[in-house]
């Protein structure tokens, strides 16, 4: 059963992602997306890891997906504004791509394995172990990275105001 609703979530997420690729208007590109991620977090709920899931709904479903929302508003892209690409960036995209493809198969070339990773604790992935983790072992470096985002929050503000007197 877990198996099948892997490959399940496995098909869409590639599915939507390549539709993301492949579409042409670039809100129904960002539409996909944000269901790629919402088809990732199942998968994260499989490996039991609850707490990951909805950080991943919240941060990138939520926040970068309406930024990017909002740029691609505030840009009003059209054909008639946008620059002619030369043969040269589809050369060298053709030939990343193409690495890309020989590394994937150099990579699968052992084999794939359909089997779903055994979870020795079911208790693993939860909020309560996490919260004891970086509370116990890990709280200095959680209370350093809490400052830095407070000191990059300052600095945003800082940079991002206009001083009207100068």
């Amino acid at each position: 059963m877990t198996l099948a609703v892997f490959l399940a979530l496995a098909f869409v997420s590639v599915l939507f992602a390549l539709l993301m690729v492949f579409t042409k208007n670039p809100v129904h590109s960002v539409i996909y997306l944000i269901l790629t991620f919402f088809a990732i977090a199942g998968q994260y709920v499989l490996l039991n890891a609850q707490f990951l899931a909805v950080v991943h709904i919240i941060v990138y479903a939520g926040a970068i997906m309406v930024l990017f929302l909002f740029v691609l508003m505030l840009l009003n892209l059209n054909s008639d504004t946008e620059p002619v690409q030369s043969t040269k960036w589809k050369l060298g995209a053709a030939i990343a791509g193409g690495s890309l493809l020989v590394t994937l198969v150099g990579a699968l070339k052992g084999g794939i394995q359909l089997s779903m990773p055994e979870v020795s604790n079911s208790q693993v992935g939860l909020v309560q172990n996490l919260g004891r983790v970086l509370f116990t072992d890990f709280v200095v470096p959680f209370e350093i990275a809490g400052i830095l985002f407070l000191a990059a929050m300052v600095g945003a503000v800082l940079v991002g105001k206009r001083d009207l007197n100068v």
